[in-house]
């Protein structure tokens, strides 16, 4: 199970108002996270629309039902985005590599070793993701600025970090 050897499209990209709508899609489903907190929730997405969405006590189990669905179903992850609750950590961000879905988001952070991951395979991380705010880790070649969007939400634009 050689990380290395995965290879994510190099047109995989998603735009800010993209990810906007996700996040947002996200904030309104009804989750049992919302009213306990104390489990996580995983989403995969093609552009803004929710294909599935799973919540379980483990961050493992909702991202391998995920990836068990996508293989039931032939489902290819060149043009999806994983969303999770949790930390990418390196497991997060090989799992979602091995899915073939290029770029991940997080409501929370990133770990060393899932920051490591996703640069070497050139993985978009995007964590604490919330309303208008996000920060993006990796791959930020992946990413379309919108500018406008910004400025219309009244914020300053967020710097991909280094």
């Amino acid at each position: 199970n050689n990380i290395d050897a995965t290879h994510l499209p190099a047109e995989a990209h998603i735009s800010q108002a993209t990810l906007y709508a996700l996040v947002n899609a996200i904030r309104i489903q009804e989750t049992t996270y919302k009213s306990s907190g104390s489990v996580h929730g995983c989403a995969l997405f093609k552009g803004s629309d929710m294909l599935m969405f799973v919540e379980d006590v483990g961050r493992h189990n909702a991202v391998d039902t995920i990836a068990g669905w996508m293989a039931m179903n032939d489902v290819s992850g060149h043009d999806k985005v994983f969303y999770t609750t949790g930390r990418l950590t390196s497991e997060m961000v090989i799992k979602s590599a091995q899915m073939g879905v290029p770029i991940a988001v997080s409501r929370s952070g990133i770990t060393q070793m899932g920051l490591e991951v996703a640069e070497r395979v050139q993985l978009c991380a995007i964590g604490r993701a919330t309303n208008k705010r996000f920060l993006c880790f990796s791959a930020p070649q992946r990413l379309t600025w919108q500018t406008q969007l910004a400025e219309a939400a009244g914020k300053p634009v967020v710097h991909v970090a280094s």
